[in-house]
């Protein structure tokens, strides 16, 4: 497992208060930086920082993807989406970190394994423990794919693959229900690209959960890719 630092320190910056790791390559992948501020002497949106008159800039939402201690002034558009985040950090992440059993497959190997796969504390990796054990970078995953189990009374476990992105999770209770992950990464060290196929071992319902929170994760992840 990697031994990547945990230390954090308190920082000020002109927006407020922020928890960040004492060194900064160890940024969560989840993590957005501050943006630059618009010249001017109205009030600042701490996330898209532009400019705006104190009723359309009043509300202070908490902001933990720009790692700040409290709440900060955000505009009415940004507030919606920080407010919709906070499911993921409030729950997602607890069950990303928790973790889930998988049958694992690396590359065309005909030889699976049952691990338990977790999000590591620092949010940078994947860890895979069973009778072996290795780690995924999150950084280093260029493609992910959630493998559906969709059920109607004529048909009965047609397994499909639905693009992590385009696709919409459906919860407990509906016709589809994720039950497993394909992922393309190129190990540390390496730029060979590598396939990793998990399918969900004996806890289906504790494997769906972490899939559809992964579902969740990697839209953070390409969205701050993209910034």
């Amino acid at each position: 497992m990697s031994t990547v630092p945990d230390g954090k320190k308190l920082v000020r910056s002109p927006s407020g208060l922020r928890m960040v790791p004492e060194n900064g390559a160890f940024n969560s992948p989840f993590s957005l930086d501050e943006p630059q501020w618009v010249p001017d002497k109205e009030h600042h949106c701490r996330r898209c920082g532009r400019c705006f008159c104190d009723k359309c800039c009043s509300k202070k939402v908490a902001l933990p993807r720009m790692c700040f201690v409290d709440p900060v002034r955000q505009c009415g558009e940004c507030s919606l989406v920080s407010q919709k985040e906070m499911e993921f950090y409030d729950k997602q992440l607890k069950v990303l970190m928790g973790g889930g059993s998988f049958i694992v497959t690396l590359g065309t190997s005909k030889m699976s394994e049952t691990m338990m796969c977790r999000l590591s504390n620092n949010h940078r990796y994947l860890f895979f423990d069973g009778e072996s054990h290795f780690e995924v970078e999150l950084s280093r995953i260029s493609s992910m794919q959630v493998l559906t189990e969709e059920s109607t009374p004529e048909e009965n476990d047609i397994h499909t693959y639905t693009s992590l992105l385009d696709s919409q999770y459906i919860s407990e209770g509906g016709n589809s229900r994720a039950s497993g992950m394909l992922l393309h990464y190129k190990p540390t060290g390496s730029q060979d690209p590598q396939q990793l196929r998990m399918e969900a071992a004996d806890d289906k319902k504790t494997a769906s959960s972490w899939l559809a929170a992964m579902h969740k994760a990697a839209k953070l992840l390409y969205e701050a890719r993209d910034r």
